[in-house]
């Protein structure tokens, strides 16, 4: 049996699908303030949901245990309740589905030995990526379980940026699978693109800060902060300075807005520098689907701020970050290998 074969990508590709979904409910589950709705953390039977009255009470009764209802949501029903528990549930069962989609048919593959011992070896970081993924979010959620009703920003971002980072890393390995020849590599492009994602990942990780502090619901201008400045006062109003790129609020919205700038340009010059290059037919997809992708999140980030952050907005700009991230990492891989 050929090793490598169509089964294998369509496999790698249904993990990517699995993770994008993943995402969108993540992003759903926090800007509904769902993520404390289930406060402890069963394998197998949490992926059964409370049924009947009494098992609802129970976990009902669990969650009054905690801060998030005790400081926000002490004037919750049952059924306010249930309707939170809802996305959380969903977000944990999706990623048991990864686990078992992953896990399985590799197991599959490799006592039927289609795979090469190459890809053995990239499927089986794979599979520590999503482990760890799964450590974090329940290391997440574990902070907002103490004393304060918020998941500390820092796990969130770590939890965030790692499932990015899965989907990049199993979207490289079906590509490697898919685009095996290898040709003449300009270096010096490749470089810059390499910087533009590094770049790409900084303003993942700041977006992530954004959602976990809730700094989007302030200074809701554009082009300019609050009072028609640039950089508002509060961006800075901490001692010693360094938190203020780190805990305020305001600080890091800053930060993320004008990332924001630098992401585009370094698209733009990735993009201009292309067309110097003899580009194959990918290569040209990759590069103006980059260039389309940075306008429309640019668009999304600048509503979502206006708006105050609505759910539709929130999710479509995580949604974006997530094409965008994609476009990148097929652009590195076409202009890498």
């Amino acid at each position: 049996m050929k090793k490598d074969n169509k089964k294998v990508i369509y496999w790698l590709f249904t993990g990517c699908f699995l993770i994008f979904i993943m995402v969108v409910v993540g992003g759903i589950t926090r800007l509904t303030d769902s993520g404390l709705s289930i406060s402890n953390y069963k394998l197998i039977t949490g992926t059964i949901p409370p049924i009947g009255e009494q098992a609802w009470q129970e976990a009902f009764a669990l969650y009054q245990q905690y801060p998030e209802f005790q400081k926000l949501h002490s004037h919750f029903t049952l059924e306010d309740f249930k309707s939170i528990y809802f996305w959380e549930w969903l977000h944990r069962v999706i990623g048991r589905l990864i686990g078992m989609v992953f896990i399985i048919p590799f197991l599959y593959f490799l006592a039927t030995k289609q795979l090469t011992k190459k890809t053995i070896k990239k499927c089986i970081v794979l599979l520590a990526l999503g482990g760890f993924q799964g450590f974090l979010g329940w290391y997440m959620v574990k902070s907002g379980l103490v004393d304060k009703p918020d998941v500390s920003h820092f796990r969130l971002a770590a939890h965030l940026t790692t499932a990015f980072l899965t989907f990049a890393a199993t979207l490289w390995v079906a590509l490697d699978l898919i685009f095996p020849e290898r040709k003449t590599v300009d270096k010096k492009f490749r470089n810059l693109i390499i910087g533009g994602y590094v770049v790409l990942i900084f303003q993942i990780i700041y977006g992530a800060f954004v959602a976990g502090l809730k700094a989007g619901l302030l200074h809701n201008h554009w082009p300019l902060m609050n009072e028609g400045k640039f950089m508002h006062e509060t961006v800075y109003i901490l001692q010693p300075f360094y938190k203020n790129l780190i805990e305020n609020p305001s600080g890091i919205q800053f930060i993320h807005r004008t990332a924001a700038y630098l992401v585009v340009v370094f698209i733009l010059l990735i993009w201009f520098q292309s067309k110097k290059l003899t580009r194959t037919k990918y290569q040209l997809k990759a590069v103006n689907s980059l260039l389309i992708l940075v306008v429309v999140q640019f668009l999304l980030g600048v509503f979502t701020i206006v708006y105050q952050v609505p759910l539709a907005l929130g999710v479509a700009h995580q949604i974006g970050a997530f094409f965008l991230l994609s476009a990148m990492t097929f652009t590195l891989h076409r202009f890498s290998k």
